[in-house]
């Protein structure tokens, strides 16, 4: 049985920024190969993970990759005893289990779970922070893209949509990012309500739960958390605080951790997005997966970069279509 990592730089095809990181000109990923079956994490920093510590991770996994891989709750759960945290690594080894999986079955991944392809949403586009006209001209750029996500927090915030609103008339989401307090995060959702905007995500910092819950009940938007919650058993803490989630494969540890979270929110009465960093076709693809079960998806990731090494999900005017391939069902583009 072989296991094998390989880091790769993405270069994206503009400059990206977010509130709380410094501007992005390229993202390094980490792609993972377990006995034919392929992954991909795409750690952060803001989680404590880089590229090195994937690699090692996965290494230092092998041992639990010995036995029997079609029994994939099995071996994360084996892995999840001996591995703490690291879930941009396990999520890699869960994606290319299934992946594999799927090879084995002859079937896509989201037949293993029952899924109607057909089901996926519409996803959004991400314009990142930038001066006004960049990023007006983006969201031109971005014609095609019938839902837009903005990147905001920072004393410009009503400016730029002002200035988005003048070139675009499509349903706008907000993504401050962890920027606002929630003084702050209440008075902007009232401004942003009346450009249209349908939705904020995390407005404050992550461990600020109380101050989520004043935003939620003195706001006009639903309130969507993100780096608040990264796996099944942080939802709990945020009912009343919150509308809905964004999951990630790389933050939660992979599809199975996904699958929890998207039940265990649905128990709770919450919306539920699946969201990306910036990855490759063959880390979007996988997640796509799932979107059969979710309310957003915000898979662009592959979209923002100039040299993808797979062709996997695609878009139609901006609906997600599912490869009917077997396993995660990319293609190499080398």
């Amino acid at each position: 049985m072989r296991v094998s990592s390989k880091i790769t730089r993405l270069h994206l095809k503009h400059p990206f920024k977010i509130s709380r990181r410094e501007t992005d000109a390229y993202r390094e990923v980490v792609s993972v190969e377990i006995d034919g079956g392929i992954g991909e994490a795409s750690p952060a920093k803001f989680y404590g993970e880089t590229v090195q510590t994937v690699a090692k991770a996965v290494e230092d996994c092998s041992s639990a990759l010995e036995g029997d891989l079609d029994h994939i709750q099995d071996v994360m759960q084996e892995i999840e005893s001996k591995l703490e945290g690291n879930y941009a690594a396990k999520s890699a080894i869960d994606m290319a289990l299934h992946d594999r999986l799927g090879k084995q079955l002859g079937v896509p991944v989201y037949k293993l779970w029952g899924l109607n392809p057909h089901r996926t949403p519409y996803t959004s586009f991400t314009i990142g922070l930038d001066e006004p006209t960049v990023m007006a001209e983006k969201v031109r750029q971005a014609e095609e893209y019938p839902i837009l996500k903005v990147k905001l927090g920072t004393s410009r915030d009503i400016e730029i949509l002002q200035t988005l609103r003048r070139v675009t008339d499509k349903p706008i989401y907000v993504d401050a990012n962890t920027a606002w307090t929630p003084k702050e995060a209440v008075q902007k959702t009232g401004q942003l309500a009346e450009y249209g905007v349908e939705l904020v995500e995390q407005p404050t910092k992550p461990d600020d739960i109380e101050g989520l819950k004043y935003v939620r009940e003195n706001s006009e938007l639903p309130i969507i958390a993100d780096e608040s919650v990264k796996r099944a058993s942080d939802i709990p803490a945020l009912v009343g605080a919150v509308d809905g989630i964004n999951i990630k494969l790389v933050k939660c540890g992979g599809i199975l951790e996904a699958l929890r979270m998207i039940h265990v929110a649905r128990a709770h009465g919450l919306l539920v997005m699946l969201g990306c960093m910036i990855e490759s076709s063959l880390g979007i693809t996988a997640a796509a997966h799932l979107t059969p079960l979710v309310d957003y998806a915000d898979l662009d990731g592959n979209l923002l970069i100039s040299n993808d090494s797979y062709i996997g999900v695609t878009n139609e005017n901006g609906k997600l279509i599912l490869p009917n391939r077997p396993g995660i069902g990319v293609l190499t583009t080398t």
